[in-house]
């Protein structure tokens, strides 16, 4: 919020409501987006946390602003990392020439689990592996962001950023419009669109699309609903659909429907139980011999999480050289891999001062903070490193930025990063600004909502607020929802 200066331009605004109003106000207004969110029934589940798992996500109600500018720089960076990224998908299941020039070691791809064997020698539409991508961002000083990580396999959040929008418009009316606020509730439109871009070689006519979700069981369930109803399709789970022919279909109540496009929220073994693990009781037998047979789009594709590997982000800039012959825009985070001698002898001798992480964790789970842990809980890392190295990488602490958030003795500072949600079809899409994730606890480093965070909704206005002008997020989210209004959104 500040520099060197006082508060920055982008943050006026905010600095005169707090101001105005005080943190009295800031309470009441928490309470009321509480009550808004539970009445909508914006949850989420944390599993093995015995009763019921079901939870609000905690809201702050201070904004964290990014400057227009800012923004733009990020989206450029944004743009190139995922072309990058695509790149190397769609190298690794064909020529795997990367591999071949020496850039990645070959072992970091055919030894890693996430690389899915059936995928070699399949290319989907438009040769877009990676439709939907979430990439996590930390700024570390007023002109420095770096790419914590990259999630290329089913990223979630995005129900969140709309309906912190939302809520936003709803309890600062007056503030949002005070502020020229780049739109965000346009983002299912634009993610229709590119899941219509990805339609199979084979569809005939408009497609079909529908978003695939493991159950109501699943922690994202609620994204998983709320996304099909703002895109205007169908949310199915495996046993809606059969295969005949190879061709994909829903049961309805008119009869079968030919599926195009599945937005699938399914884990990769278990879409197929004839391909992958044989007992899933989630996917759809036969469902991959039609993604081959060029009848249905399976989005993002089978085995695009290997370019969101931990062990594979550190190559991440190499690729970005590789396949577009340019200089990173985004940095990476300084990694290292513990399946590297020299790797793992600096992580060991240097655990207090690292931060620990499972190759293939997510979630927050598996993690050592070390500048926050205890003698005991490094011993224990340093025993499951020296036991599986390969699973382990390590990353120094930055000093991440802080932002302004409503604590229980009034406002504090607390650690956030960001989400940014990219879209590829036959162009990139990326709706500014994302899902700002804060650490609710004091200190903590950890933004995850499994681990104890929250969320913030996310402003990119223009370089300066632009007091009593019509907000550009009130006239344009209420056009841009297809098939309901915003007051129709808020009581559903």
């Amino acid at each position: 919020m500040q520099d060197a200066s006082g508060v920055r331009a982008a943050y006026a605004g905010i600095a005169g409501w707090i101001a105005k109003h005080g943190v009295a106000a800031l309470a009441s207004k928490r309470t009321e987006a509480e009550a808004l969110f539970r009445r909508v029934g914006i949850t989420f589940a944390v599993y093995g946390e015995g009763g019921d798992p079901e939870r609000l996500i905690p809201f702050d109600v201070i904004p964290r602003i990014l400057a227009r500018s800012e923004w733009d720089r990020l989206s450029l960076g944004l743009t190139q990392r995922v072309k990058a990224l695509n790149a190397f998908i769609a190298d690794i299941y064909a020529a795997q020439e990367i591999v071949k020039a020496g850039r990645v070691p070959a072992a970091l791809i055919t030894e890693n689990e996430a690389f899915c064997r059936p995928m070699i020698g399949v290319a989907p539409p438009a040769g877009v592996y990676c439709h939907i991508s979430g990439i996590d961002l930390v700024r570390t000083d007023a002109d420095e962001f770096y790419v914590l990580e990259d999630n290329c396999r089913t990223p979630s959040g995005v129900s969140y950023m709309l309906e912190n929008r939302e809520a936003m418009l709803r309890l600062f009316p007056a503030l949002c419009s005070d502020h020229r606020l780049a739109p965000v509730g346009h983002y299912p439109e634009e993610l229709l669109e590119t899941l219509k871009e990805a339609a199979p070689p084979n569809c005939k006519g408009p497609p079909c699309v529908a978003v695939l979700t493991p159950g109501h069981f699943n922690s994202a369930y609620y994204e998983h609903c709320f996304l099909a109803d703002e895109m205007g399709v169908e949310v199915v789970e495996g046993a809606d659909l059969f295969v005949e022919d190879d061709v994909v279909y829903m049961r309805t109540t008119a009869g079968p429907k030919r599926v195009d496009v599945l937005y699938r929220r399914v884990d990769d073994e278990y879409l197929d139980p004839k391909v992958f693990k044989p007992e899933s009781m989630l996917g759809v037998p036969g469902i991959f011999g039609a993604y081959k047979a060029g009848n249905v789009t399976l989005a993002n594709a089978p085995g695009a999480g290997i370019a969101d590997d931990k062990a594979i982000y550190p190559f991440v800039p190499e690729m970005i050289r590789f396949y577009l012959g340019e200089e990173p825009k985004l940095q990476n985070v300084p990694t290292f891999l513990c399946e590297r001698e020299e790797d793992r002898a600096y992580v060991l001798a240097n655990l207090s001062k690292l931060v620990v992480k499972l190759a293939r964790g997510s979630g927050g789970y598996g993690m050592l903070v070390g500048p926050h842990s205890t003698t005991e809980q490094q011993a224990e890392f340093a025993a499951r490193i020296r036991a599986k190295p390969q699973d382990y990488i390590a990353q120094p602490t930055l000093a991440l930025s802080t932002v302004p958030t409503l604590a229980e003795k009034g406002i504090a500072p607390r650690h956030v990063d960001l989400r940014p949600y990219v879209l590829m079809g036959k162009e990139v899409r990326i709706v500014p600004g994302g899902l700002t994730r804060v650490a609710l606890r004091e200190g903590s480093l950890v933004v995850n909502s499994s681990q104890g965070g929250g969320t913030k909704d996310t402003w990119v206005v223009e370089d300066g607020p632009a007091f009593g002008e019509q907000s550009q997020s009130q006239s344009q989210s209420q056009s841009q929802s297809p098939g309901q209004s915003q007051s129709q959104r808020q009581g559903s």
